[in-house]
């Protein structure tokens, strides 16, 4: 192929990046990505004064370096909101009911947090729930993409990604900027506090996360891998479920195919197969 692009840059390098993004981070990319990888990784190549995809491709190669997050987070689609897919915080809330006499905490892990949209969404669910800065839940939030997990932690956010809250959200969990800041948010300190975050591949051998969950959260990025690591990263999530805890699963994605560790129970919820269903089936 012959065009007027910047780089050097073949249908072998593509198919290689392709086969190099499954291997590291178990990410099917389509065969309809060929000008995506090209604008993701071309960043890289500027970096690296490079001028040509071949010459990019063998620095990673058959080596540990840096540049291989830097590969995995371009590559990496990172698509989210506060509150997306809402009927799963009607039925956090009423886990919390179904479970509101206990000793422990209620411990949460959003297993692909992405940007922190949906972990703080946790947060602001229990806040509200308990009417309390202080409520009994544990939230970890994780992702593979470093530059994500740091617009997380600082929990910053242009003002358009707040657009669809309430007014007594807004009021209650962000501070608008001010000056040279003019156009953000921030999520409160007492919001922020309530969740951890950690890089973690869900490819990894062993999950660097303690314990079992109540909830997990694994929403909208399943459908970036095939169904035989789908298969293995379930299983490994349903090891750190509870015998009564519910896994939400995105929009997007069926898991007819691990019916065996999952059952439905409502609108992309889940329970551990065979489990009894503490919250009625279709709840919204």
């Amino acid at each position: 192929m012959t065009d007027e692009r910047e780089f050097i840059y073949t249908q072998q390098d593509f198919e290689r990046a392709r086969a190099m993004i499954y291997a590291r981070a178990g990410i099917k990319l389509a065969a309809s990505k060929f000008n995506m990888v090209y604008s993701r990784l071309s960043r890289r190549l500027r970096a690296l004064q490079l001028s040509h995809f071949k010459a990019y491709l063998d620095y990673l190669d058959g080596r540990e370096n840096e540049e291989w997050q830097s590969f995995i987070n371009a590559l990496t689609t990172n698509l989210t909101s506060f509150f997306r897919e809402a009927h799963h915080f009607t039925m956090l809330d009423a886990y919390f009911e179904a479970w509101q006499v206990r000793q422990s905490k209620y411990r949460i892990w959003s297993a692909a947090c992405s940007t922190g949209e949906e972990p703080y969404s946790i947060a602001m669910c229990a806040v509200e729930y308990f009417g309390s800065w202080s409520p009994p839940v544990e939230i970890v939030a994780s992702d593979l993409d470093t530059h994500c997990l740091d617009t997380a932690r600082h929990g910053i956010y242009p003002i358009q990604r707040v657009e669809k809250l309430s007014n007594t959200r807004l009021k209650h969990f962000f501070m608008k900027g001010r000056n040279e800041n003019e156009g953000q948010v921030r999520v409160r300190q007492d919001l922020r506090r309530l969740i951890e975050f950690r890089q973690l591949n869900l490819l990894d051998d062993v999950y660097t996360v303690e314990g079992q969950f109540d909830v997990i959260f694994c929403r909208n990025v399943m459908i970036y891998f095939d169904k035989p690591t789908q298969r293995e990263i379930i299983g490994k999530l349903v090891a750190r479920l509870k015998p009564e805890g519910i896994y939400f699963a995105g929009h997007s994605e069926s898991l007819h195919h691990v019916a065996d560790q999952l059952q439905l129970i409502g609108n992309t919820a889940y329970m551990h197969a065979g489990a009894p269903v503490i919250l009625k089936r279709g709840h919204k």
